[in-house]
C-alpha cells in the first residue's frame, strides 16, 4: 500500500513559513523514530562551536545520515521537533534548515522549542524527527 499524505493548514501563515500544521499520513508501513541529531562528528565529539548555521548544517547531514540508513531521506519526514539554545540566532539561520527542506519538498509539521541547554553544553541546534516509508 503506497504511503498518502494529507496536508492540514486551517491558515495559510504556516505554509508560507515553510511547514504544516499537521499531516495524516495514511498506508504507512513503516516508521522510522529519530533520536535528536546534533552537529556531532563521526567520532561523537561536538563541532562548530559558536557557527548556528554550521551546526544546523551538520544536524541536518546527521538526520539525512540516520534517515539513509532506514532507506529514507528528508522526504520521508513527517515530524520534526528542532530544539536550540538560542531561538533568535536560529531564525537568523533558519533559512539553512528551510532550504534542505524545500529541496526534499516537504514540510513537515515543526515546534521551534528555546531550551536552556542542550547536553553538550557547546552545541546550540538539536533535531528530532520522526520519518515514514
Amino acid at each position: 500500500m503506497a504511503v498518502e499524505r494529507t496536508t492540514v493548514n486551517p491558515w495559510a501563515w504556516s505554509g508560507e513559513l515553510g511547514y504544516h500544521q499537521g499531516e495524516v499520513v495514511s498506508g504507512q508501513t513503516r516508521t522510522l523514530y529519530c533520536a535528536g541529531q546534533t552537529a556531532m562528528n563521526a567520532d561523537g565529539k561536538p563541532e562548530h562551536a559558536g557557527d548556528m548555521a554550521a551546526q544546523v548544517a551538520l544536524s541536518l547531514d546527521n538526520l539525512e545520515a540516520v534517515l539513509g540508513e532506514a532507506g529514507m531521506s528528508l522526504a520521508n519526514l513527517v515530524r520534526l521537533n528542532v530544539y536550540t539554545t538560542d531561538v533568535d540566532l536560529l531564525f537568523q539561520h533558519y533559512g539553512v534548515l528551510a532550504s534542505r527542506l524545500g529541496a526534499a519538498g516537504v514540510a513537515p509539521p515543526t515546534t521551534m522549542l528555546g531550551v536552556s541547554r542542550l547536553a553538550i553544553p557547546v552545541l546550540m541546534v538539536e533535531l528530532e524527527a520522526t520519518a515514514i516509508a
